[in-house]
């Protein structure tokens, strides 16, 4: 027989064959490393490729992330389109962003696409963290909004409060029901304007009422979804598809167009005498002069985006909360009550409350800061966007990663607050927590880098507006309405609102 003759095997095979045990520990290494990489990610839900956790999202999304935050931990990761977000729920977490690396993450991403837009002063307004940032946080604590300044428009808050407790009186006397939604966003508007303006707007110049209409559109337009901000390079196609781009660019041409105006007017008028100078007397004292050595660089764009900053964040914010606050005290008639007595208890004969009294009105401050417990007018803190690699609760956070810290969701938090759903201002009684961002248990106003420069002026107004609608009315409700058939939902953009006009019945005291 012939023996069968044995193939030899390719010379390329031998080395080949030995190479695939090398080959599987090294795949196997690199498993263990991607699993363990997804590890110290922070968890999230699944999403779904492309458009990651945004089908996830109902329209109030504090609500929605809140919810997953209490199955995913205070700390969770989601994929809003290409963007990969981390949503703080809690207060230990907040203080880790906002104290502990608040200088890893306190840049901060263009909003709604506005990236696209053709108006300079909006790069201003939302300039990323820097040596110009700086600065500017700089000129807004020490020149716009200091304790000096604040008191500069005692005068103006109290003839702007006096003017609305004397239009709500009107109603009074035929115990008609008044919309107070209405009245106190009026009444943030023309303080906000005669401090930054000198005045509030005649309809012949800009027009009350359209003047909180765009306002309004642009609070609505920086809160809706954009998705320029979800899917870089390509989502400025889809935004000018669906006409998001054009209202956009038209309601930022007539802020342009307003600014302009108020500028050009107080260029053209003399410089007014040392304390009595509005916002834009300020800005433009410091343009003029300025050399190239100047710290700060101050243009018309830089007044501009300024002023968009103060309007945005300082008309809304404090209507949005004085109706919550009287919503809440309609709510409960026994904390109105005791809210009224103490009131005018502390001012006896005089005619209407001060400034100077609000320091003693201390359940008046609990009542202000249940209110902002439970019904902060920005419910999630605007987006912070990550500059460098840092660890939260032992998770890593990569750069360019948006932080969100929910503050809603704090602010119901069963392991803070002892029945966080209920509307109990006495909870603060000998309670050290506070709203100013040094307590992370209560951040209306946010905290660090990035927390709101102007919270004296806006608390002062709430504060002495909300005195004096106790002190002259006591409230009723309308057409046999019951306290627990106000209608407490919610409507998001930008900040947080009463979806429903607050109707109330006022019944003038003789304090």
């Amino acid at each position: 027989m012939m023996k069968k003759r044995q193939m030899a095997s390719p010379i390329w095979l031998t080395p080949l064959l030995l190479m695939i045990p090398v080959l599987f520990y090294l795949l196997k290494n690199k498993i263990q490393a991607q699993r363990s990489q997804r590890k110290q990610q922070p968890p999230g839900p699944p999403g779904i490729p492309i458009i990651g956790n945004l089908h996830q999202l109902g329209e109030l999304r504090h609500r929605s992330l809140w919810q997953f935050s209490k199955k995913y931990g205070p700390v969770m990761l989601l994929h809003l389109g290409r963007v990969p977000t981390v949503i703080v729920s809690s207060a230990d977490a907040a203080k880790e962003v906002l104290k502990t690396h608040d200088l890893n993450c306190c840049s901060r991403p263009l909003l709604a696409g506005t990236g696209k837009l053709s108006y300079n002063y909006l790069d201003v307004a939302f300039t990323p963290y820097g040596d110009y940032w700086r600065d500017m946080r700089k000129l807004c604590v020490l020149e716009l909004f200091s304790a000096k300044r604040v008191q500069s428009f005692q005068f103006v808050r109290e003839e702007e409060i006096d003017l609305l407790i004397s239009s709500i009186s009107k109603f009074s006397s035929s115990a008609t029901p008044v919309d107070l939604s209405e009245k106190i966003l009026s009444l943030t508007a023309n303080i906000t304007c005669r401090a930054a303006f000198g005045k509030i707007f005649e309809e012949k110049e800009f027009g009350d009422e359209r003047f909180q209409e765009v306002i309004h559109e642009g609070l609505a337009m920086l809160g809706s979804f954009s998705a320029a901000d979800f899917f870089p390079y390509v989502g400025w196609i889809v935004d000018r598809l669906t006409g998001l781009h054009a209202r956009l660019e038209k309601n930022f041409k007539e802020f342009d167009v307003f600014y302009q105006k108020v500028i050009d007017d107080h260029i053209q008028k003399q410089t007014k005498e040392p304390g009595n100078e509005d916002i834009i007397d300020v800005l433009l004292g410091m343009e003029r002069p300025q050399t190239e050595s100047s710290a700060i660089q101050l243009s018309q764009d830089h007044i501009k985006a300024i002023l968009m900053n103060i309007f945005l964040a300082g008309v809304d914010t404090g209507a949005i909360t004085m109706v919550w606050a009287m919503a809440e005290l309609a709510r409960h008639p026994r904390i109105m009550k005791k809210a009224q007595e103490e009131i005018r208890g502390c001012i006896g004969k005089k005619r209407k409350v001060s400034e100077s009294d609000i320091d003693k009105l201390v359940y008046l401050k609990m009542i202000v800061k249940e209110t902002m417990r439970l019904h902060p007018p920005s419910t999630l803190l605007i987006p912070r966007e990550t500059m460098s690699k840092f660890s939260i609760n032992g998770y890593e956070i990569e750069p360019k990663t948006r932080i969100q810290v929910n503050v809603w969701a704090i602010g119901r938090d069963p392991k803070i607050w002892r029945n966080p759903e209920e509307f109990y201002p006495e909870r603060f009684v000998d309670n050290h927590i506070d709203f100013r961002g040094q307590n992370y248990e209560l951040l209306p106003f946010g905290g660090g880098r990035r927390g709101c420069p102007a919270i004296s002026m806006g608390i002062t107004m709430v504060e002495l507006a909300l005195a004096n609608l106790l002190f002259w009315f006591d409230w009723k409700l309308p057409f046999n309405t019951k306290e627990e058939d106000i209608n407490m939902e919610e409507k998001v953009g930008l900040t947080t609102y009463k979806k429903t006009a607050l109707l109330l019945v006022p019944i003038k005291s003789d304090p």
